[in-house]
């Protein structure tokens, strides 16, 4: 089966077109974060969010860690995806699927080491999917994702393997290392921002090289 891939760091309505057009199945909708790039007003994410034609995700990527301030944002924002970027308090994921039982939830597992293995089984029974990345939520400033980073895929091969939901890959991926990835990995999806721009902006050049890549 082919991967899903999601574009992350869409900042605006062309940008979410462009990246729909080129087959992303699922776009990322950065809101503020400690760090890193791509974050947008939430106004703006709810515009974008309603312009994406299903079956397209719209993930609001949120960096709030307590199950009331999550459902707040979904609210003001209407995407149909919540990314938790950070560790959820108390674990309330059954608080915020009574709130929006319509919404799918995504966990971020920051992959450092064999812990956050046993983390992401652990929470994989929480959500209806996990998103692998190369951040690092115990400095001082979090990196909560967009670092460009690869991590250590061998870690998250065996979290493809043990987990029985949907999981998506991210860090560093790019035309020329994605192969390998989806080899070593073998992801359900696939999630990248800074490989497909230029300037900071979407690169529709970027963009059907790094799905050529993948699909062949």
């Amino acid at each position: 089966m082919k991967p899903r891939i999601k574009i992350c760091c869409i900042s605006s309505i062309q940008e979410a077109k462009t990246a729909v057009e080129h087959g992303a199945s699922a776009l990322g909708l950065v809101a503020k974060m400690p760090s890193g790039p791509g974050p947008i007003a939430d106004d703006l994410i709810r515009d974008i969010a309603q312009t994406v034609p299903p079956p397209v995700a719209t993930f609001l990527l949120t960096s709030e860690t307590t199950a009331d301030a999550i459902i707040a944002h979904q609210r003001q924002v209407l995407t149909n995806t919540i990314q938790i970027v950070d560790e959820l308090t108390d674990r309330e994921y059954r608080k915020i699927r009574e709130a929006l039982p319509a919404i799918k939830l995504v966990q971020v597992i920051h992959v450092i080491d064999e812990r956050s293995v046993d983390e992401a089984l652990e929470l994989s029974e929480q959500v209806d999917a996990l998103l692998l990345d190369s951040g690092n939520p115990k400095l001082a400033v979090k990196e909560l994702g967009g670092t460009g980073r690869v991590h250590n895929w061998k870690l998250s091969r065996q979290i493809v393997h043990q987990a029985s939901i949907p999981v998506f890959l991210a860090g560093g991926l790019n035309a020329g290392n994605v192969k390998e990835a989806l080899d070593q990995v073998n992801p359900f999806g696939l999630d990248l921002c800074s490989s497909v721009r230029t300037d900071g902006q979407l690169d529709p050049v970027k963009l059907e090289a790094f799905f050529r890549a993948v699909w062949g």
